[in-house]
């Protein structure tokens, strides 16, 4: 497939838009990157997941202890990912580019390729938002209809009752299935990706090795297989579930857009600024403790407009943002409440399964 083109991409909308969010890092003399307050947290998080790993592996504690720290380590799983790996990936997650790239690596100790995942994230997701046939993060066939444009099956009007268990298979599906899929086909979707160096073949392999031992061969060995498999089913299903769920609620719900580009031309007839926020949507935007743990995805415009700024000036920037879009007349999604997206989720859902 090729890629399609934007039109009108230097359009004052735009414009406008880097010249009010850069003026505001000039005026308070800010970095781009992250500060003390995510770098500590990413210690935290790194560090209490070691931790729990250590102690539910080799020293045993019974086993409702064990299924707890089970579930906390499927927390910090999505945790790590949303605040560590995925600012590292952006590079926004500190100034030294070393420390951005141990950042972004983190996702290799969680059983997911890092290499796979700036390919389809930082490419095509961040150009190419809920463009179907592109934008692999609304590719959930044939389980799931996430679009119009997607074929439509019978059971698909129940889709709205069952994505809750479906989204909890997402971490495992991902570490044994989908990052293979891309290697091997070398497509994310239907996109051909670049050739990779011999360096990125042997980073994709040594992190599905190296995870393979630490999280499963080495506790199958100590525990005894099916310790490690009630285990590893609570830790990836909790992390696939949370990570499934803050994916989803900040692209498929009620009022986000599914454009497609014009056949003949090959060409998405909207500039790339406006078609970003118009497939996207925020929420719970003023839950501390959300944001905190979600590493600012529910700011998830500002993030697909700034995806080289660190989520922990989101807060501040989405004022800016939100004011450009209301002086251009671009509509800004978004939802008060974790809640309200929830239930948006599923309704726009159901009515996939029903149209």
């Amino acid at each position: 497939m090729t890629t399609p083109k934007f039109i009108n991409n230097k359009s004052v909308f735009h414009q406008e838009l880097k010249k009010r969010v850069n003026q505001y890092f000039e005026e308070r003399n800010k970095p781009l990157t992250g500060n003390f307050s995510l770098h500590f947290k990413a210690i935290l998080l790194c560090t209490t997941y070691l931790f729990l790993c250590i102690h539910v592996i080799f020293f045993t504690p019974p086993a409702w202890i064990a299924i707890i720290e089970c579930i906390v380590l499927g927390i910090l799983t999505a945790a790590i990912g949303f605040n560590v790996m995925h600012d590292g990936s952006h590079g926004s997650f500190s100034t030294n580019k070393t420390i951005n790239k141990f950042a972004a690596i983190s996702m290799n100790f969680l059983g997911a390729s890092s290499i796979m995942w700036g390919i389809k994230h930082n490419i095509i997701h961040h150009t190419y938002t809920n463009v179907d046939g592109i934008d692999d993060d609304i590719e959930a066939k044939p389980w799931l209809r996430l679009c119009e444009t997607q074929k439509r099956h019978r059971f698909h009007k129940f889709q709205h009752y069952y994505f809750w268990f479906l989204y909890t298979l997402l971490h495992i599906v991902w570490i044994f299935k989908t990052d293979y899929d891309k290697y091997f086909k070398s497509k994310i979707g239907e996109v051909a990706i670049r050739k990779l160096t011999l360096g990125e073949h042997f980073g994709f392999w040594a992190a599905k090795i190296g995870y393979a031992i630490g999280m499963i061969a080495v506790p199958i060995y100590v525990l005894g297989f099916t310790k490690w498999l009630v285990g590893f089913l609570i830790i990836t299903m909790t992390a696939g579930f949370i990570l499934s769920i803050v994916f989803q609620l900040a692209h498929t719900v009620e009022h986000t857009h599914f454009p497609l580009p014009v056949a003949e031309t090959n060409k998405i007839e909207n500039e790339w600024a406006i078609h970003q926020v118009e497939t996207t949507a925020n929420f719970a935007t003023k839950n501390k403790l959300v944001s905190w743990y979600v590493g600012g995805l529910n700011f998830q415009i500002e993030h697909h407009l700034f995806p080289k700024i660190s989520h922990v000036h989101y807060p501040a920037i989405s004022k800016i943002i939100k004011q450009t879009c209301h002086d251009f007349g671009v509509q800004y999604i978004e939802y008060t409440r974790m809640r309200h997206a929830i239930a948006s989720h599923t309704t726009y859902l159901r009515r996939m399964g029903r149209a």
